[in-house]
């Protein structure tokens, strides 16, 4: 017979071992333990189960078990009523309530079943059995069971709350750091704990370089002033929403965010920290910029209107007599210099007229209709008509024009299309001047007409640029960076497309595809 010191010494031991399991293998490991020591001589069997479902974990058995005890676990009726147990519950789970405990042990005929119960739920069963000439009795043993029982379904039930705790973290780790949405955390001296994966990706900066990091450090200079503000009051317990500031990214550049802030309570009930959840502004600004640009240009089409009509009487009137002086200047013999500074006044009228048509057309497609034109011949008549500023650059012109089909276009549009480009080509030389080569070829349903120099070439910053409204590199007063985008657009009309290539020292070539076919 164990003495009562031994066995509070079991006891004690057993509570102990059991708090220390890390999973159910090392759980019933030390009740098994207990058991031996407690009721040596008898068959004894561990089996856990899931408090939610009833299925079998884990079982240890010390015995011969039948075949069936895999498969059925069953409890008496009165201890499943004195634990608080639903019958019916157990039974949807595949439990069987009986008037008396079963064996599950081959050659016993004497079990004592308890339950591993915490909180009204389910955890386990231990039997404990007797043989032929085991020692004791269930009635004797059931109360000392009872307590192994208890202690066993205790730890069960925390390394079940363990799980769940490991579980939820887990997932909400993967929930904030697979999030579309800009997440980080700070702690009370602004160093960052957390730093998603969105906000990684946004900033160029990976986990590890952010980590630990005071997070002014990721923020423009300009805007750290106004993040510690809004950061201090957070801490002060105070919520801020819609807060947006600029986020600096790497290697260059800045992200326009916006952010919800909120404090992070402790336990002591003081705020530890700040959780920040915003998105990414950058996409949704530059599309507001656009659209107020598009307004912009939307006024200035009803200003070029309002241009062209105050231009179209004049214009017409020079255009009308210069032709007029350059007939009867001609037939009477004068002097043919003079009458071909006449014919010249005559084209300035013309392409004024032309460029303020454009310029309108800009915003409202022009109702001129199209013709088969031949390209080459287009660029030609836009090159004599630049050959005042050709001579002024002192460049030299070069043709390379390839056999080609018609494109279908409005002459007018098209040549003014190519003065444009003839013209920035000139203005691209250096002061020595240099070469304008002017390119026309097949290019299967389209045709290609390209205008090429051999001037500074441009920087990819304002390469990125060029066809922008209003974006000029011209000194103020010599430019009103309208001419690439009205080129664009007018090319764009004709169902063509413009491109640049250029880098510096390298010149620049920019490139005309037009349709064969009419567009639509």
């Amino acid at each position: 017979m164990t003495s009562k010191a031994a066995l509070l010494e079991i006891l004690l031991a057993h509570s102990r071992d059991v708090a220390q399991a890390r999973n159910e293998e090392e759980l019933t490991g030390a009740t098994a333990r207990a058991l031996e020591h407690l009721f040596g001589g008898c068959s004894f069997c561990i089996r856990l189960t899931d408090p939610k479902t009833l299925a079998l974990t884990t079982l240890y058995a010390r015995g011969r078990l039948k075949s069936q005890a895999r498969e059925r676990i069953a409890l008496r009726r009165a201890v499943v009523r004195a634990s608080g147990l639903s019958e019916a519950a157990l039974e949807a789970g595949g439990l069987a309530v009986t008037e008396r405990d079963e064996p599950v042990f081959e050659g016993c005929e004497r079990a004592l079943v308890v339950p591993l119960t915490a909180r009204g739920a389910l955890f386990g069963v231990v039997n404990l059995e007797y043989g032929d000439g085991a020692p004791g009795t269930p009635e004797e043993h059931e109360p000392l069971l009872s307590q192994v029982a208890n202690q066993a379904a205790l730890a069960a039930r925390n390394l079940t709350s363990i799980e769940e705790l490991t579980f939820l973290k887990t997932y909400l780790e993967d929930l904030i750091e697979n999030a579309n949405a800009l997440i980080l955390v700070v702690n009370r001296h602004l160093e960052v704990l957390v730093f998603n994966r969105a906000l990684a990706r946004l900033s160029g900066l990976s986990r590890e370089d952010a980590l630990g990091e005071e997070l002014l450090a990721f923020v423009p200079e300009e805007e750290r002033r106004r993040v510690a503000r809004v950061m201090r009051r957070t801490l002060e317990g105070e919520p801020v929403t819609s807060f947006e500031t600029r986020l600096s990214l790497r290697p260059a550049g800045q992200a326009r965010i916006t952010f919800n802030t909120s404090p992070i309570y402790g336990s002591s009930g003081e705020v530890e920290g700040v959780i920040a959840i915003g998105h990414d502004l950058t996409g949704l600004r530059a599309a507001e910029e656009r659209a107020e640009q598009a307004q912009k240009l939307a006024e200035f089409g009803k200003l070029a209107a309002g241009i062209v009509h105050e231009l179209n009487n004049p214009l017409t009137a020079i255009i009308a007599y210069s032709d007029n002086l350059v007939g009867k200047l001609s037939l009477s013999g004068q002097d043919p210099a003079d009458v071909e500074k006449l014919r010249r006044v005559h084209e300035a009228g013309q392409r004024i007229l032309r460029f303020s048509r454009d310029l309108l057309a800009y915003a409202r497609p022009s109702a001129a209709r199209g013709e088969p034109l031949e390209l080459a011949a287009t660029l030609e008549q836009a090159a004599a008509m630049c050959d005042p500023v050709l001579r002024e650059a002192n460049a030299r012109v070069e043709r390379r024009f390839e056999p080609a089909a018609p494109v279908w276009g409005v002459k007018s549009s098209l040549v003014q299309v190519f003065v444009n480009l003839v013209t920035n080509a000139a203005h691209a030389l250096r002061d020595g001047g240099g070469v304008v080569t002017l390119e026309v070829a097949d290019s299967g349903d389209h045709v290609a007409a390209r205008v090429r120099d051999d001037g500074a070439g441009m920087e990819p910053e304002v390469r990125a640029r060029i066809f922008e409204p209003f974006f000029t590199t011209k000194p103020d007063g010599q430019g009103a960076g309208l001419g690439l985008s009205i080129v664009q657009g007018i090319v764009q009309r004709h169902g063509g497309a413009l491109s640049v290539e250029s880098a510096p020292g390298r010149g620049s070539a920019f490139t005309v595809m037009l349709p064969k076919q009419p567009p639509g």
